[in-house]
C-alpha cells in the first residue's frame, strides 16, 4: 500500500512540473504574440502617420491651389467687373449717339415731310396753272386762227377786187395807149412825108 501512495505523489510532481512549464510556453507564446502585435501596430501606427503627413501635405497643397484659384478668381471677378463696366459705358455712349442721330433723324423726316407736301401743293398748282394757260393758249390761238381764216378770206377777196381792177384799168389804158400810139404813128408818118421821107426805108 505505501509504495502506491509514493507513486502518487510523484505523479503530482510531475504534474505540477508540466503545468509550469506550459504556463512558461503560454506566457512566451502571449508575450511572442503582443511583440508581434506591437509591432504591427507600430507598423500600422507608422503607416498612419506617413498616410496622415502625406494627407497633410495634400491639404496644404489643395488650400494653398485654393487660395491661387481664389485669387485668380478674384481678379478674373475684377477684370470681368471692369470690362462690364467699360460695356455699359460704351453701350450707354452707343445708345445716346444713337439716339441723338435718330432724334435728328425724325427731325429731318419731318422737315422732309412738310417740304414734300409743300412741293406736292406747288406741284399740283403749277399743273393748275399750266393747264388753265395751256387752255387758255389754244383758246387764244384758236381765236387767232379764227380771225386769220376770215382776213386771209378778206384779203383774197381784197386782193381778187385789186387784181380785176388793175387788169380792168390796164386794159382801159393800154386801149388808150394803143390809140394814142396809132395816132402818134401816124403823126410821125405824116411829118416824114411832108420832108419828103419814106417811113418804110427808116
Amino acid at each position: 500500500m505505501p509504495p502506491k501512495k509514493k507513486g502518487k505523489g510523484n505523479n503530482k510532481k510531475e504534474k505540477s512540473k508540466k503545468s509550469t512549464t506550459e504556463k512558461d510556453d503560454g506566457l512566451t507564446e502571449k508575450y511572442r504574440r503582443s511583440a508581434l502585435d506591437v509591432a504591427v501596430l507600430k507598423e500600422h501606427l507608422a503607416l498612419r502617420t506617413s498616410i496622415t503627413r502625406q494627407a497633410t501635405a495634400v491639404r496644404d497643397d489643395l488650400r494653398s491651389q485654393i487660395r491661387d484659384l481664389e485669387q485668380v478668381l478674384s481678379q478674373e471677378r475684377s477684370d470681368m467687373k471692369d470690362i462690364t463696366t467699360d460695356l455699359n459705358r460704351q453701350y450707354k455712349s452707343m445708345e445716346t449717339g444713337l439716339q441723338t442721330k435718330v432724334n435728328r433723324l425724325e427731325v429731318s423726316v419731318d422737315m422732309l415731310e412738310t417740304q414734300l407736301a409743300e412741293c406736292q401743293v406747288q406741284l399740283k398748282w403749277e399743273r393748275e396753272q399750266r393747264e388753265k394757260t395751256e387752255a387758255e393758249k389754244d383758246t387764244i390761238i384758236s381765236d387767232l386762227q379764227s380771225k386769220l381764216d376770215s382776213m386771209e378770206r378778206e384779203c383774197e377777196k381784197i386782193l381778187h377786187g385789186c387784181l380785176d381792177s388793175l387788169l380792168s384799168h390796164l386794159a382801159e389804158t393800154r386801149l388808150q395807149w394803143e390809140e394814142q400810139s396809132t395816132v402818134i404813128h401816124q403823126d410821125v408818118k405824116d411829118t416824114l412825108r411832108d420832108f419828103g421821107l419814106n417811113p418804110l426805108h427808116i
